[in-house]
């Protein structure tokens, strides 16, 4: 039976790097990508789950795939990281297995040999630290693991890396050459919230499968994890983020360079969800992680996870906090949710599409200076020290965050600017974003 003729495979094909704990796989994926996107330390276990990066050398495209240390005897959240990798290398074209050079072969690395033999994919072996000419010399033990030539490399120093690069194009399939962007794809939505209130779960619900590790122990995830994800008959981008724990200036190690990344990806988000645990009290940490959104212009969605955890005293007292904590956020949908079971899990997408609709909600000037007329004529602002200022005209000129530009006779008060975004909401909605209001006081001629 003839079947039909299949397009050709134009996606990008994936590269899986793997290996023991702490040989430095995140600072040679650093090195292939050409940017510090990988969270690296000194410590083994670092990296946990399985985290896509886009890279180009010498033209064509490719994806990195960095995994956690590999070891084959693993248990507890140690065994999901395990797990992340094997499921790495089952989705990968070619795997770049990565190795100690300063250590040698151990019995792990024999193991993790096997696993890849198994697995019949291509296999580029990178001898990492190697950096200089008398280390070089140590790398040619590891023609033992039976993997073919190991390549030489010092990821810290870039040493070799060219040659390691071309080694892993020819092991990759051919595809087209390929560029990245953000523009125009699926809507970007980051998902955010202080560690251990179940992010991660969140996201293995919505994706329908264990994209990322989840474990008890708080801070599981350090780098942010991008999964496209089919809902609602649409495609999304969801970046699963590290827990922010506090500030960054106080943050240290690791922690530093995770709350860093989640900054940045709130940055390359559209809408942030607010991942709260609503069977503990709304937090200082959750109101600094609210203005750090506000501040970056970005739609929000709140989600109150574990809610089968809360009681009818806890929901009493939940609805007290929210009307006090989160009062300059009523405008971000909230939704109540279980991600371990999927309970409510459906209602995300509405409440992303509301939020999305709000923040690139446009008025015409028209409109606008036919509202602030109305509202200028039956509030006027308060008499201040004998004057008092008017607002003369006003325009939108951005949305994404929507942005207004209000041209007044004198400096509006704060709390009449506070009057005016809640009556701009009432009157055109702004569903699930913040609002931006600049004012600009006419200069006084000089007589």
């Amino acid at each position: 039976m003839s079947t039909p003729a299949e397009t050709p495979d134009t996606r990008a094909p994936i590269l899986a790097v793997v290996g023991r704990p702490n040989v430095g796989k995140s600072t040679l994926v650093n090195r292939i990508i050409g940017r510090r996107e990988a969270v690296v330390e000194d410590v083994p276990g670092v990296t946990r789950d399985r985290v896509s990066y886009d890279a180009v050398w010498n033209g064509r495209a490719f994806t990195v795939v960095d995994t956690g240390g590999w070891d084959p005897d693993a248990r507890g959240l140690a065994e999901s990281i395990r797990a992340q990798a094997e499921i790495a290398v089952n989705i990968a074209d070619a795997v770049m297995f990565v190795v100690d050079a300063g250590v040698g072969i151990t019995d792990n690395d024999e193991a993790v040999v096997r696993i890849l033999r198994k697995s019949g994919k291509p296999v580029v072996l990178a001898a990492n630290k190697v950096d200089d000419q008398r280390a070089e010399a140590e790398t040619y033990g590891l023609w033992n693991l039976g993997l073919g030539e190991p390549m030489p490399v010092s990821a810290l120093h870039g040493r070799g890396s060219g040659d390691l690069l071309d080694a892993v194009l020819a092991a990759l399939p051919e595809t087209p050459p390929e560029t990245f962007g953000e523009v125009g794809g699926p809507r970007r939505i980051a998902i955010i919230g202080r560690p251990n209130v179940g992010k991660s779960s969140l996201l293995n619900k919505l994706a329908g499968e264990n994209r990322v590790v989840v474990d008890d122990a708080s801070g599981t995830t350090v780098d942010p994890v991008d999964e496209l994800v089919e809902l609602g008959g649409k495609t999304w981008r969801f970046i699963d983020t590290a827990g922010i724990r506090k500030r960054v200036k106080t943050a240290s190690g690791h922690e530093y360079y995770a709350s860093l990344r989640t900054e940045t990806a709130i940055e390359r988000a559209e809408v942030a969800v607010l991942v709260i645990d609503g069977s503990q009290s709304v937090s200082e940490q959750d109101m600094r992680i609210i203005q750090t959104v506000r501040d970056s212009g970005r739609a929000m969605v709140i989600a109150f996870n574990k809610w089968d955890l809360v009681d009818e005293e806890r929901r009493y007292y939940l609805d007290r906090e929210i009307e006090r904590d989160l009062v300059q956020v009523q405008w971000a949908p909230r939704i109540n949710v279980t991600a371990r079971t999927g309970w409510h899990v459906d209602r995300l997408v509405p409440a992303l599409e509301k939020a999305l609709e709000g923040w690139e909600t446009r008025i015409s000037t028209g409109q606008l200076n036919s509202f602030l007329g109305r509202l200028v004529a039956e509030h006027p602002h308060p008499v201040r020290s004998g004057k008092q200022p008017k607002v003369l005209f006003g325009t939108q000129p951005t949305t994404s965050p929507p942005t207004f530009v209000l041209f007044t006779s004198g400096l509006l008060d704060a709390g009449y600017l506070r009057f005016i975004e809640r009556r701009l909401r009432e009157e055109f909605g702004f569903v699930g974003t913040p609002i931006d209001i600049q004012q600009r006081p006419r200069e006084k001629r000089k007589r």
